[in-house]
């Protein structure tokens, strides 16, 4: 073998070794094996996992500038809804003028709790029935 290519193979060998590689590696690269944007290297940097962060990034970025001010309008409108609710009901006759159909009130046992006539979601100030001794 003659010198020039012991010398050749010689520099060939020094370039494989992981200290030059990391000397002609470019760390802050966004392509050729660097961390990009998404932090992802290697088997873990394809499409999915790009994909995937930047969503993650996109609601990060919208979250506060799209979803409160959608609570908040939302929570207004429940709140209007709930008073012209409580505004409608206002104006009914009480519950004991009201009339009462075959339908409602069921009753084929007791409940057994309370007097066993109220079920378990009551609630007076909507709710009423009428028993047959009244």
């Amino acid at each position: 073998m003659r010198p020039q290519q012991a010398l050749l193979r010689t520099g060939a060998r020094c370039l494989r070794t992981p200290l030059a590689r990391s000397v002609f590696r470019r760390p802050y690269a966004t392509q050729g094996g660097g961390v990009g944007e998404t932090g992802l290297r290697g088997p873990a940097d394809n499409a999915f996992n790009r994909e995937r962060a930047a969503v993650k990034r996109h609601a990060a970025e919208t979250s506060g500038d799209v979803c409160i001010p959608a609570l908040l309008i939302a929570g207004a409108n429940a709140y209007r809804l709930w008073n012209e609710h409580w505004e409608h009901k206002a104006h009914e006759p009480p519950p004991e003028e009201r009339p009462e159909y075959p339908y409602q009130n069921l009753r084929t046992k007791n409940f057994f709790w309370g007097d066993g006539d109220k079920t378990l979601f009551w609630n007076d100030k909507v709710n009423h029935h009428k028993k047959a001794a009244e």
